[in-house]
Formats: structure tokens, C-alpha cells, sequence
């Protein structure tokens, strides 16, 4: 091949694959750790050490995880639909990473910088309940399909709300770009006017990713572990990754619509120096903690109080809200231009 051809074809394309693969690597590696955080804290919260056994402090617990999920048979149940049963863990876990591309980790530094990101994440992460729909009927399982149906529903509930709060943010920065919703100036009354909504959205991404105390649909107790009942093996491992690249992706998205990307804290011009992408980093893990915090401390929801603080709670909050906010915006007339 010329060099022409390669710097017109072939470089690029190299650059681009050397950059997924490194967010690809970058988050494998963060959510495997992930667990192992997860398990120390609530052993933390709960009086006990968490894993010890594996490497020092059981570092190594989630590679030896890794490795037994990936050593175990794939059992797939004798009357159900094995296409269906084996792409649906395939489809959550890649909608959970291609989700990542438009993620700006700091300035200039996203792997798509469209000017509808926020619309392109909120379209994948809405698809991310078909691979769970998928789940509960292919395996032909009244335990899994009921957890399917709990997870649809929620899902569907709490995005109504996700979609009120994230309109009211585009109100404030008047684009859809997520890099121009990082940057664009907020006046101090728009981030208190915007507080309750981070609120909302912090537990809307809770019952969005099945997170205690909304893990309705793996419920043990009722319905023996919900739609992921019958999976094992790497299928399993690949919900598991799916639920816990989810939760990362929700923290980062929280951190770009509510706390400032990779500028520093506060707009206080002295911290500038620290590089912007520690900023996120530090950002997304503190939205990170707050997922296992909230398992530690919150009891299960019944499913209809699931359901009643969604539709009778959050949807009308949200919906007058938006009104009070851009009413506010065009008062004071602070609409972005």
C-alpha cells in the first residue's frame, strides 16, 4: 500500500481502532475492579473485610472471577430459543459500551463529538431493555420472563422522568452536544434551579441500571434471580459486565450533565491545573460510590411503590419543573444563544 492510500484510509482507520480499544480497555478494567470496590465497601458498611484471599488484599478477585465464568459450561435450557437466548446478553453488553462513543472524557477527547450525543445516549440506553425483554422469553422460564416484564416497566417508567430531567438541562445550555453542555456558562440560580433535578436523576439511574434498592427484577427472594435466572457461564458473565458498563456509563452521564465534565469543581480557577480527565474520572467514581452506598443502606421497594414513585411522583415533579425552569430562563431572559 502507498503512503497516499494510508493517509488517506489506512492511518486514520488505525487511529480510530487504537482508540476504541483503548476505551474498550479503559472500562473492562474499571468495572472489573468495580466489583471488587463494591464488595469491599458494603463489607466495609456491614463490619467485615470483603475478599482477602486472592493476591494481596484480594486484588486478584476479579480476575479469578473472570477466569471460573470463563471456564464454566454455558447450559442452555432444553426448551428454549437458543438464538434468542444467546444473542440477548450479546446485545446488553454492546449497547452498554457503544454508548461510550460520544462520552467526552476532556476536551476534544471523545471518540464521536456529534452534535446530538445526548439524543444518540439516551436512543442506546433506552434500547437496553430489549436484551433483558429477549432474556425472560427465550428462556422459557415463568421466573424469568415475570423478571423481564418487572425490568421492562421499570425501565420504561423511570427513562419518562430521565427524559424530563435531561430536557430541562438543554433548556440551560441550548445543545444537545455534550461537550457544549460541559462548557456552556451556568449562572449560580440555574445550577440551584437544576439541584432538585439532579435528585431525580441520581434515582432514576438507580432503578434504570436494577440497582438496590430498585433490583426488583433479580429479585432472589420472589422470583429466584429474574430474567438472569437461567444463564450461566459467559452468558452470564456478559450480563453481569452489561449491568455493571451501565452503571459507569450512568455515573458519567450524571457527571457531564450536572457536575461539570472535566472542569474543576466549583469553577475555582486554581485547581485548573490538575489535568481535565482526573477531574471526570474523580467525578464519575464519586457517582460510582453513591450506587453502593445506596445498596448498603436502602431496604427493597415493593414493586408498586417502584411504580407510584415513578409515575405519581417523578413525572408530575419533572413536568412542572420544566415549566419552572424555562419560565425562569425566558423571565430573566438567560436562554442560551
Amino acid at each position: 500500500m502507498t503512503p497516499e492510500f494510508m493517509n488517506t484510509y489506512g492511518w486514520p482507520a488505525i487511529f480510530m481502532l487504537a482508540h476504541i480499544g483503548a476505551i474498550i480497555g479503559c472500562i473492562l478494567g474499571v468495572m472489573a475492579y468495580y466489583t471488587y470496590a463494591e464488595r469491599k465497601v458494603l463489607g466495609a458498611m456491614q463490619r467485615r473485610q470483603g475478599p482477602m484471599t486472592v493476591g494481596p488484599f484480594g486484588l486478584l478477585q476479579p480476575i479469578a472471577d473472570g477466569i471460573k465464568l470463563l471456564s464454566k459450561e454455558t447450559i442452555i435450557p432444553s426448551q428454549a430459543n437458543k438464538a434468542v437466548f444467546l444473542i440477548a446478553p450479546m446485545l446488553t453488553f454492546s449497547l452498554a459500551l457503544v454508548a461510550w462513543a460520544v462520552i467526552p472524557i476532556d476536551a476534544g477527547l471523545a471518540l464521536a463529538d456529534i452534535n446530538v450525543g445526548m439524543l444518540y445516549l439516551f436512543a442506546i440506553s433506552s434500547m437496553g431493555v430489549y436484551g433483558i425483554i429477549m432474556a425472560g422469553w427465550a428462556s422459557n422460564s415463568k421466573y424469568a420472563f415475570l423478571g423481564s416484564m418487572r425490568s421492562a416497566s421499570q425501565m420504561v417508567s423511570y427513562e419518562v422522568s430521565m427524559g424530563l430531567v435531561i430536557v430541562t438541562v438543554i433548556l440551560c445550555t441550548g445543545s444537545l452536544n455534550l461537550s457544549d453542555i460541559i462548557t456552556v456558562p451556568r449562572p449560580m440560580w440555574v445550577q440551584v434551579m437544576l439541584f432538585p433535578m439532579l435528585i431525580v436523576f441520581l434515582i432514576s439511574i438507580l432503578a434504570e441500571c436494577n440497582r438496590a434498592p430498585f433490583d426488583l427484577p433479580e429479585g432472589e427472594s420472589e422470583i429466584t434471580g429474574g430474567f438472569m435466572v437461567e444463564y450461566s457461564a459467559m452468558t452470564f458473565a456478559l450480563f453481569f459486565l452489561g449491568e455493571y458498563t451501565n452503571m459507569i456509563l450512568m455515573s458519567a452521564m450524571t457527571t457531564v450533565l450536572f457536575l461539570g465534565g472535566w472542569l474543576p469543581p466549583f469553577g475555582i480557577e486554581a485547581l485548573a491545573v490538575v489535568p481535565g480527565f482526573i477531574w471526570f474520572v474523580l467525578k464519575t467514581f464519586l457517582i460510582m460510590f453513591f450506587f453502593l452506598w445506596a445498596r448498603a443502606t436502602f431496604p427493597r421497594y415493593r414493586y408498586d411503590q417502584l411504580m407510584r414513585l415513578g409515575w405519581k411522583v417523578f413525572l408530575p415533579f419533572t413536568l412542572i419543573w420544566v415549566l419552572v425552569v424555562s419560565g425562569s430562563l425566558i423571565y430573566f431572559d438567560a436562554l442560551p444563544r
